[in-house]
């Protein structure tokens, strides 16, 4: 089905579940690509019609979703679990707080952390809180709050299991504001609590947020709002605290995607120059701290999803493109480049 606004998450067999999103209506429909045969198949649809939620893998192989935004826009605070062995939704316990626009995080304990977000139709009501899902009881908790409120932001899992949210929107004062935010903050799981920690050098949101292979964080991308669309990037060094400021991209965007490849390189791909969809795509280097241009997608999109696959090539599914949602999806060749 077309969609953007879904999720995409690998399974530990090497498929693809593709769930929910928007396809003109919001959808409940979820399906799973094999990458064996390059094929789709359906699979049992949600319990609850969803787009703009969270999809994560836990450690027993289940795919918990959350939150989202529901029929009539309004955020649902509903969750459900998919089951690959049977292909079955099971809902589960759900949040303290109806939310779209939040992160979801996998603690190394294996609970899932999720963020922020909004609960009302029109984003303005931004949520500083935060809660802890605990796949053994399928139950929430309430965890500290963010120092600042904030949707639309991202959250990177860091290798001493603390985690980095960073930007997002902030409260709006004004329906006409976009309040980007430069602030960055880290969560301990250990202490259940929050530490603001130097902020971004440009405030910006609809970015992407990449854990590199030396333990350093890279946030591309996004906008600071009034259609400034940024091309910088910065990595973050947690053992530092601080942001260093790296090449930026060659071309401005935000509602993108990213990816870390298995030799390290980022693959940045798709969203929104502020004048329409992009199919352009690039790379980024670490040892060189550089960007390259690589061939452009079969098709522009934002909005949609990239998912590393088990042998290393790149799935890229949906999105909008051109004021429609493309069915199509595609894949990048990392080890060819094509």
């Amino acid at each position: 089905m077309p969609r953007s606004s879904h999720t995409a998450t690998l399974l530990a067999d090497g498929r693809v579940l593709v769930a929910g999103g928007s396809g003109g209506n919001l959808l409940a429909q979820a399906e799973l690509f094999d990458p064996g045969s390059g094929s789709w198949t359906a699979t049992t649809a949600m319990k609850e019609n969803r787009g703009g939620h969270t999809a994560t893998r836990l450690e027993n192989g289940k795919v918990l979703v959350a939150g989202g935004g529901g029929d009539l826009g309004l955020p649902v605070g509903s969750a459900e679990l998919y089951n690959p062995s049977s292909g079955r939704w099971t809902a589960v316990g759900s949040m303290k707080t109806a939310r779209a626009g939040h992160t979801a995080t996998l603690l190394p304990d294996g609970s899932v952390l999720v963020v922020g977000g909004a609960i009302d139709p029109d984003g303005q009501a931004v949520l500083a809180s935060a809660e802890l899902y605990d796949p053994a009881t399928g139950s929430w908790t309430d965890t500290a709050n963010l120092a600042t409120a904030r949707q639309g932001h991202t959250a990177t899992l860091l290798p001493d299991g603390r985690v980095l949210v960073a930007g997002g929107i902030g409260v709006f004062v004004r329906p006409t504001d976009s309040v980007a935010l430069a602030s960055t903050e880290l969560y301990d799981p250990l202490s259940g609590r929050w530490t603001t920690v130097a902020g971004l050098g440009d405030a910006r949101f609809g970015h992407t947020s990449t854990l590199l292979t030396d333990g350093t964080v890279l946030v591309a991308g996004g906008t600071a709002g009034f259609g400034t669309l940024l091309t910088s990037a910065e990595v973050y060094d947690s053992s530092s605290g601080s942001w260093t400021a790296t090449g930026g991209m060659i071309e401005a965007r935000h509602g993108h995607e990213a990816v870390l490849l298995a030799d390290g390189s980022v693959l940045i791909a798709g969203g929104s120059d502020g004048n329409g969809q992009l199919d352009a795509a690039e790379l980024y280097d670490l040892t060189g701290t550089s960007w390259t241009v690589i061939e452009n997608m079969l098709s522009p999109r934002e909005y949609h999803t990239v998912t590393l696959l088990s042998d290393g090539d790149v799935l890229v599914v949906g999105g909008s493109s051109g004021g429609g949602m493309p069915a199509s999806a595609e894949l990048y060749d990392s080890a060819g480049g094509s």
